[in-house]
């Protein structure tokens, strides 16, 4: 019997954010770019590079508190913006997850006892419609993510012109923060920094139903004149299909199949730049090495950790700083977690998580 696919939800920038927001308005909230929020009683992180030890910059910030947790959840992913770092792999890549409570002591005991038992939250997405807002004791972020109550008619849809009327904030953030950083990580002066923008939030089989496919056919047109290769060709190779669809039958040449499979599932939304599935399958942009297999466990609790979302190229042009010409390169970034979202009482420095990085193959499809 075929496996259920876990649901996807898709990330699109939206909206600058204005000003400096503080509190649950902006903890509560996805963001690309600025600074990093802090939950409360929890530092946020503030790392620097392993190889040139200057500070990192923020690239996104995902609010994801899971189904059944009496947590508020929030993950960090930073990157080395310096040219000579770009080339170190995971080394200029760092993701941490902190989290804090949100409920009355005695449910979090009875959370924490089904923890030991490995009884853990078996899906964020169900119940949850966006990435702004997940109970009713916290106030909503400052910009409702209501993107996936809108998307139910094509006509009520439409990212790219919302893109395309997006302009960049004047100003940057104030680069200092007063939370005491956690240990190991710096709090230095200035922090290069990219412009804030929300993210947004639509379920991908949503979206599919409501955008035409003729840019994939156009993208597909163009990658066939490049490569020699013919739609009869890429199409008379049959894949593997268990709901998943994890692996392909036989290859074309070197990583053209995977590579194709990637822009085939993207096509029908090619400015997302955040695909989220707690414990579902990543989209691999090149066929998958021996890292995927060899995820290391949890360095707190020992236990195994597991997909929970992946950065998209479309996020790289859409990264800008005000004035430091700012960069970042990659084809996707694989975010994996701590299976069972493991967080000791009363700690309160953020818990460093595993990312892999696949390089794009082929960056003109992505211009």
């Amino acid at each position: 019997m075929a496996a259920v696919r876990k649901p996807v939800l898709l990330g699109l920038r939206d909206l600058a954010v204005q000003g400096s927001p503080t509190g649950p308005s902006a903890w509560t909230a996805s963001k690309l770019g600025g600074m990093p929020d802090a939950l409360p009683a929890v530092a946020a992180p503030r790392p620097v590079c392993e190889r040139c030890k200057e500070p990192q910059t923020l690239v996104v910030q995902v609010y994801c508190p899971l189904e059944g947790s009496p947590f508020h959840r929030l993950l960090h992913v930073f990157s080395c913006v310096r040219p000579k770092c770009g080339d170190s792999g995971a080394r200029s890549w760092k993701v941490f997850r902190s989290q804090c409570l949100q409920v009355h002591e005695k449910e979090a005991q009875i959370f924490f006892q089904k923890q030991e038992n490995g009884l853990v939250a078996e899906n964020w997405c169900e119940g949850a419609n966006d990435w702004g807002s997940d109970s009713e004791e916290a106030p909503p972020p400052q910009l409702t993510l209501d993107f996936v109550h809108e998307s139910n008619s094509a006509k009520d849809v439409d990212c790219t012109a919302q893109l395309q009327d997006l302009r960049l904030q004047d100003t940057v953030l104030d680069a200092t923060h007063s939370v005491p950083p956690a240990e190991g990580m710096a709090l230095p002066t200035i922090v290069p920094q990219f412009l804030p923008y929300y993210i947004c939030v639509v379920d991908e089989d949503d979206y599919r139903d409501l955008v035409s496919l003729d840019h994939a056919h156009s993208l597909l047109r163009d990658y066939q004149q490049r490569e020699g290769i013919g739609m009869e060709q890429l199409l008379s190779q049959s894949f593997f299909s268990d709901g998943n669809e994890k692996y392909e039958k036989t290859k074309i040449k070197s990583g053209d199949q995977m590579f194709y499979k990637f822009m085939k599932r993207i096509a029908a939304c090619q400015e997302q730049i955040l695909r989220y599935s707690w414990s579902g399958e990543p989209l691999f942009l090149t066929c998958p090495t021996s890292e995927i297999t060899d995820i290391p466990a949890c360095s707190h609790c020992g236990g195994q950790r597991i997909f929970e979302f992946q950065l998209m190229p479309a996020l790289i042009s859409m990264l800008q700083s005000a004035n430091l010409g700012l960069s970042v390169e990659f084809g996707t970034i694989l975010v994996y977690t701590c299976e069972k979202s493991c967080w000791p009482q009363n700690h309160q420095t953020p818990m460093e998580e595993f990312c892999i990085i696949q390089e794009d193959p082929d960056e003109l499809l992505f211009k």
